[in-house]
């Protein structure tokens, strides 16, 4: 069975002052603190979210 590909997506930014979906959409890739990361999988509902908050993460493949 092949591996399922995976992202790593890190918080580089505060969500302070952004609008309430962008942080929402930060807090449910799992990002909390600034420098926070989490291993995702790569799928296209996980890019979207990533792609509507790619100005303040970070996206790395695994």
């Amino acid at each position: 069975m092949a591996k399922e590909k995976q992202i790593k997506v890190t918080l580089l930014k505060s969500t302070i002052g952004q609008k309430p979906s962008k942080v929402a959409t930060v807090r449910s890739l799992g990002l909390k603190k600034i420098s926070s990361s989490n291993i995702l999988p790569d799928n296209d509902s996980i890019r979207g979210m990533v792609a509507s908050v790619a100005h303040l993460v970070k996206v790395e493949e695994i």
